[in-house]
């Protein structure tokens, strides 16, 4: 997500400080914890032997999965804190409730942005910290026993995954470590769990950032998502046919991002992954806070179409639209018809849609972790159901 926004606190992962605080007790809240026996929950068969394949892989084509995806939420701003303290920017603690509730709504894929930068060890061996990762486990097993897709990545760590030819092989020794740190916690789960090996990779702060990057930048950051992928199956079991998304430079769909983008080692089972809050001003700026005009829906009509024609007609790629969203302007019927539009269009060719949600009503969240509600019931329900009649619609075909 390209918007930085300082008044959040990142979720935490201890109940008690979230009872704490003053929210509601659930009786099937539970917390994130490092507790094994939650760790187990959602693990299918989840006892193989080392390298072998539990049973759980399904044989089904990338724009298959995708389609089954359906619609999609961001966890955002929560385990993708700048931060080493989770409760930073303001959202409440992650219970099963929360992500109950996600499910109840329809919405059928969980993307659980992580950063790690702060829970690294110093190298060479970069291991992560083991309570870090139970916390990352027990909140995809939230969404597993929702039957759910779970996306788990790399997210706010572009401090150091620099795309330079200088940083490079620094940068890519520790995101091979580093994803088989992660891999291998993961193996054994079932095709519900994917991975997404980068966010937004880009060199912060320069003036090609946003505008699809160097060529330089461009080059390294598909050398780190190759050696992400390689480092990924390497470890083999489940994680050999695992689905895998790899993002453009900085998720990008710009025409260089898009004409210079390669996929590892040409691997079936990566799926592309990008990010579009289009139009910018409606969407991320707030500038313009009106949307809906026949002009406005051929243009984005024609921003999807872009993505659709390079990575789905001409690659023969899926595709996932990890974030995208719109800001809140005081604008709920604008946000509505846009949401709308928007879900269908991304359905009807094919790319899973997935809103991003910080957390905060003034922004993008359309959910209230707090009191477990819907801050706007309408939108959730749109995406929802746009993207499900697509989908059952195509599954009959």
């Amino acid at each position: 997500m390209r918007k930085t926004v300082l008044i959040f606190m990142v979720l935490s992962v201890n109940f008690s400080l979230f009872t704490s605080c003053g929210e509601k007790d659930h009786s099937d809240g539970a917390h994130v914890s490092g507790d094994p026996d939650i760790r187990e929950m959602s693990k299918e068969e989840g006892n193989e032997e080392d390298g072998e394949d539990d049973g759980n892989m399904r044989e089904i084509a990338p724009k298959e999965f995708v389609l089954d995806m359906g619609a999609g939420w961001n966890l955002g701003n929560a385990m993708d804190t700048y931060n080493s303290d989770e409760t930073a920017w303001g959202n409440p603690l992650t219970t099963k409730a929360m992500i109950d509730e996600i499910a109840k709504m329809g919405f059928k894929t969980l993307r659980l942005p992580v950063t790690w930068k702060f829970h690294i060890g110093e190298g060479p061996d970069y291991l992560i910290e083991a309570n870090w990762l139970d916390k990352v486990e027990a909140i995809a097993n939230f969404a597993l026993e929702n039957e759910m897709y779970v996306i788990i990545n790399i997210h706010h760590d572009e401090t150091w995954i620099l795309p330079t030819y200088e940083k490079a092989d620094e940068v890519k020794d520790e995101l091979s470590k580093v994803w088989t740190q992660i891999a291998n916690r993961f193996k054994t789960y079932g095709d519900y769990l994917i991975f997404e090996t980068l966010n937004e990779p880009r060199h912060k702060g320069t003036p090609e950032e946003w505008k699809g990057g160097t060529q330089e930048g461009r080059d390294a950051v598909n050398q780190y998502h190759q050696v992400s992928v390689d480092a990924i199956r390497a470890t083999g079991g489940n994680n050999a046919k695992r689905k895998i998304m790899v993002s453009t430079y900085a998720a990008s769909t710009a025409s260089n991002a898009l004409n210079d983008y390669l996929v590892p080692n040409g691997d079936k089972n990566v799926i592309v992954s990008v990010h579009s809050y289009f139009p910018y001003q409606f969407c991320l700026d707030g500038t313009d806070s009106t949307w809906g005009t026949e002009a406005d829906k051929t243009a984005l009509l024609a921003e999807l179409d872009k993505i659709r024609d390079k990575f789905i007609v001409e690659d023969n790629r899926a595709v996932v639209m990890g974030e995208w969203g719109s800001t809140f302007s005081d604008n709920p019927e604008d946000r509505l018809v846009h949401a709308e539009f928007y879900a269908r269009a991304c359905a009807e060719r094919g790319i899973c849609p997935i809103w991003w949600d910080n957390g905060n009503v003034d922004e993008f969240g359309i959910f209230n972790r707090n009191t477990l509600e819907w801050n706007y019931p309408e939108i959730a329900e749109a995406i929802v159901k746009e993207t499900t009649e697509v989908r059952s619609k195509a599954k009959t075909e």
